[in-house]
C-alpha cells in the first residue's frame, strides 16, 4: 500500500495513470455510507452492495414506514452473514422538512413566468396552480422577494423535476410564487426549501421521536443522522432524549448541516456530535453555488482536527440514472478524499437509482486512487501543530504509532481497545496503511446473562463467525474486529498475545499482512501504554 503512494506534489509520469490499480482486500480506506430503499432492499442487492465496499447502511425514515424499513434491515441482516462484511446502521430522521402534499400523486407540470400558490390546506388537490404544504407557518417566515426550492425528494438538480419559485406575495396563510422555470413535479415526495430562512419547527419533531423509541430501539442503532442541525442545542436535546431511552445511550449523533444556521453555529455543533454529515443537496440551495466548496473544505478540516468523522453528500447524482458518473462528478469525489473526508454518503444513488451496486463500486475505486496522492505528511504535521504542546498521553501514543508505521513502512497498525477511542485517535492521524481495530470487551456477569459495555455493545455468538464493532465503520482507515469476550479488557501479557496472535491470523487470511511484514502494534500492559513493531516471520 505504501510502495505506491505518490503525490500531486510530485511529478507524475503520465503514462503510470493507466495501470492498473492492485487489488485490496480493502478497495478505500474512506467509508461509504449507503441508502437503502426500493431498489437496494433484497438480500441479493445488498450482498452485493456490501462486497463492492458499502460499511454504513442509511434508512431514511423521510418516507416509507417502520414495517418497509424493517423488512429491508432484515433482509440488510441476513446478507452480513452471506458475505461476512461489517455493516453499521444508521437512523437518518426527518426533521423539520417541508414537503408538498400531493395525494392523488399525479404529475403535476409548472410552466415558467406563471403563478402557484402553496397553502397549509392539505386538504386541497395539488395542481398547476396550487400546492398544498405541511407547514402552516410558512407566510410568516416569508416575504416579498425570497427564494423557494421545489425538488424531488434527493433531487438531482434536473431543470425537467426541480423549480424555483419567488414569492411574490404573501395572503392570509397563503404564499403566492413566480415560476421562475418550468418543471413537472412527477412523483410521491416533493420537499420544500426556503433559502436563508429560519423555520419554527423542531429539529426533533414527535414523529421521529416516535421511530427512534420504537424502530430505532428495538433494532439499537448505531448512528441517529439528526437532519437539520442548527445549533449545539439541537444536538444536546437529541442527546438527552437518547440517554433516556437505555438502549441507545450510546448510539452516535451525526448533525447533518444543511442550511445557513447550521453553518453560522458549526463550531459548537462540531463540540456537540460524534460527528459531521455536511448535506450539500439543501446546502448548495441555501447557499451561493460559488461558496459551497469553501464551506466543504472549512468544515472538514474542521472535523479532522477534532478527530471526528466528516462525511459528505451528493457526489454522483447522475448515477440515479446512469451507469457511470460525470467527470466532474469523478473529480468531486477525489476532492472531498483529499480535502479529508472519512466517509461519502450515497442518497438517491443507492436508495432508488439503477445502478446501487456499481455507484458504490465506482465510488470506492475513485476514492482509492485519490488515497494514494493524499499528503499524509503535510496533514500529519498540521494536525500536531494543532494539537499542541503539551499532548495528552492518548494524543501522544497516538501519534507516535502513527509515526513508527510510517517510518517503517509497516503494513497495518493493529489497535486494543476496549472503548474504541485509542483506534480513533490513530486514525484521526491519517495512516497510509489500515488500522486494525481490535475491541475487546468488558464483559461482567449479572449472574441470570452475560453482557458486554462499551462503545461497540453488541450480541457476541460464541460459535458464530461474525462479531461486530461497528461504530468505526464510518470513520477512514478504521477496520474493526471484536475479541473473543473471554479474553477480558484487563489483560496479562500471555492474554494479550494470543488476541495479537488472532488479529496476525486475521490479516494475513484477508491479504493485508504477509511473510517479513512490519507491523506496529499499539497496546496496553497493565497500566502502561505500548507502542511495538512486529516483524513477521515465514
Amino acid at each position: 500500500m505504501n510502495s505506491n503512494h505518490l503525490l500531486l506534489e510530485e511529478p507524475i509520469r503520465m503514462a503510470s495513470i493507466l495501470e492498473p490499480s492492485r487489488p485490496s482486500y480493502f478497495p478505500a480506506m474512506t467509508k461509504i455510507v449507503g441508502t437503502l430503499g426500493p431498489k437496494s432492499r433484497s438480500v441479493e442487492v445488498i450482498s452485493r452492495c456490501l462486497m463492492a465496499g458499502m460499511s454504513v447502511a442509511r434508512f431514511d425514515f423521510t418516507w416509507g414506514d417502520a414495517e418497509f424499513h424493517q423488512e429491508t434491515l432484515e433482509n440488510l441482516k441476513i446478507a452480513i452473514k452471506k458475505t461476512k462484511k461489517l455493516c453499521a446502521v444508521m437512523l437518518d430522521t426527518t426533521g423539520p422538512e417541508l414537503l408538498v402534499v400531493n395525494k392523488s400523486e399525479h404529475p403535476i407540470p409548472l410552466e415558467a413566468d406563471s403563478l402557484v400558490v402553496l397553502t397549509p390546506d392539505q386538504e386541497k388537490e395539488a395542481t398547476s396552480n396550487l400546492l398544498p404544504i405541511n407547514f402552516g407557518g410558512l407566510a410568516k417566515a416569508v416575504k416579498s422577494g425570497d427564494t423557494i426550492f421545489l425538488g424531488q425528494y434527493l433531487f438531482t438538480g434536473s431543470e425537467t423535476t426541480s423549480v424555483w419559485l419567488e414569492v411574490k406575495e404573501v395572503k392570509g396563510d397563503d404564499v403566492v410564487c413566480l415560476i421562475k422555470n418550468s418543471a413537472v413535479l412527477a412523483g410521491t415526495l416533493y420537499t420544500l426549501h426556503v433559502s436563508q430562512i429560519h423555520i419554527d419547527l423542531p429539529t426533533l419533531p414527535d414523529k421521529d421521536k416516535e421511530v427512534i423509541s420504537t424502530w430505532g430501539v428495538k433494532n439499537n442503532v448505531d448512528f441517529l443522522s439528526l437532519s437539520h442541525t442548527r445549533s449545539g442545542q439541537d444536538v444536546r436535546q437529541a442527546r438527552e432524549y437518547l440517554s433516556k431511552l437505555g438502549d441507545l445511550s450510546q448510539t452516535q449523533i451525526f448533525a447533518k448541516i444543511e442550511n445557513v444556521e447550521g453553518l453560522v453555529n458549526f463550531d459548537e455543533i462540531l463540540q456537540e456530535a460524534d460527528g459531521i454529515i455536511l448535506a450539500r443537496g439543501n446546502l448548495g440551495i441555501d447557499l451561493p453555488p460559488e461558496k459551497v466548496f469553501l464551506f466543504q473544505k472549512a468544515a472538514v478540516y474542521k472535523c479532522n482536527m477534532a478527530g471526528k468523522a466528516a462525511v459528505v453528500t451528493r457526489v454522483v447524482d447522475s448515477m440515479t440514472d446512469n451507469l457511470r458518473p460525470t467527470r466532474a462528478e469523478a473529480t468531486d469525489v477525489a476532492n472531498a478524499v483529499l480535502d479529508g473526508a472519512d466517509a461519502i454518503l450515497l442518497g438517491a444513488e443507492t436508495m432508488r437509482g439503477l445502478y446501487p451496486v456499481e455507484s458504490i463500486s465506482i465510488v470506492g475505486k475513485i476514492c482509492g486512487e485519490a488515497e494514494k496522492v493524499y499528503n499524509q505528511d503535510s496533514y500529519f504535521k498540521k494536525t500536531v501543530k494543532y494539537v499542541g504542546e503539551p499532548m495528552s498521553h492518548m494524543e501522544s501514543i497516538a501519534s507516535s504509532a502513527v509515526r513508527a508505521a510510517i517510518k517503517v513502512k509497516a503494513s497495518i497498525i493493529i489497535c486494543f481497545t476496549s472503548s474504541g477511542r485509542a483506534a480513533r485517535l490513530i486514525a484521526k492521524y491519517r495512516p497510509t496503511m489500515p488500522v486494525l481495530s481490535v475491541v475487546i470487551p468488558r464483559l461482567k456477569t449479572n449472574q441470570l446473562r452475560w453482557t458486554f459495555t462499551g462503545a461497540f455493545e453488541e450480541t457476541y455468538d460464541f460459535g458464530g463467525f461474525y462479531e461486530k464493532a461497528r461504530q468505526s465503520l464510518i470513520i477512514r482507515g478504521l477496520f474493526p474486529m471484536l475479541a473473543d469476550p473471554r479474553h477480558p479488557a484487563e489483560t496479562t501479557s500471555a492474554t494479550n498475545e494470543t488476541v495479537l496472535k488472532v488479529a496476525l491470523d486475521h490479516g494475513k487470511a484477508i491479504g493485508v499482512i504477509k511473510s517479513h511484514d512490519r507491523v506496529v502494534v499499539c497496546q496496553k500492559v497493565g497500566d502502561d501504554s505500548v507502542v511495538k513493531i512486529i516483524e513477521l516471520e515465514d
